[in-house]
């Protein structure tokens, strides 16, 4: 007996990955570090544009497959969105190291320039709005950009893992929701059973009645 009843998805219902600002601000890393490595790195021999370049696009491909994945397993999802933090983090710290091996200075809450630079990195997350800067900013403008993104992004990253722990702690994983969703089944059917046993028993009461031997 086939049943009517639509059933909900044993599959996670997940978040587009295009639209989530942690995904957008990854991706401005990404686009940012190619024109800082070409800017202000040598074109070869530098260990340093590879390890850069990697980390940027290890953050961003982790947050993709993280919520591809999640849709059925959130371990995988938590595990590889953890990956995305440890690979801005280190991006972050090759940033800094840049500022200190040129003595240059990572700006505080104190520098002149820190509100204003905080306030345009948290209100933007298309790269289209940082290329121009990006191609005139001095090494060191350029580098506390970019660290200020990363600190962005590795925020967001902590709320949206919180989240999804919390998510799961109350609805479970793929096992919890396959679980649920057959035993709604089997429960639809005995009530479909038992309904039918019912009528069945109402029948032959009116046949009986009517003298109409069963």
């Amino acid at each position: 007996m086939a049943s009517s009843k639509p059933y909900k998805s044993i599959f996670k219902p997940t978040a587009n990955w295009h639209n989530l600002h942690l995904y957008q601000k990854s991706d401005v890393l990404v686009q940012l570090t190619g024109v800082f490595c070409r800017r202000f790195l040598p074109p070869y021999g530098d260990r340093t544009v590879d390890q850069m370049v990697q980390a940027a696009r290890s953050g961003k491909q982790n947050i993709v497959e993280g919520s591809e994945d999640g849709k059925t397993s959130t371990e995988m999802e938590l595990k590889l969105l953890n990956v995305a933090r440890a690979s801005i983090g280190e991006l972050r710290e090759d940033y800094e190291d840049y500022l200190k091996g040129y003595s240059l200075p990572l700006w505080d809450n104190k520098h002149p320039r820190f509100d204003g630079m905080l306030s345009f990195c948290r209100e933007h997350y298309d790269y289209a709005d940082y290329e121009k800067l990006a191609e005139k900013m001095s090494a060191e403008e350029f580098c506390n950009m970019a660290i200020t993104v990363c600190r962005m992004t590795d925020k967001m990253l902590v709320s949206y893992l919180a989240h999804l722990e919390q998510r799961f702690v109350t609805e479970g994983g793929i096992k919890e929701r396959m679980h649920s969703a057959r035993t709604g089944y089997r429960q639809e059917l005995d009530a479909k059973f038992a309904a039918l046993e019912e009528e069945n028993r109402r029948l032959k009461e009116i046949l009986k009645q009517h003298g109409i031997a069963f």
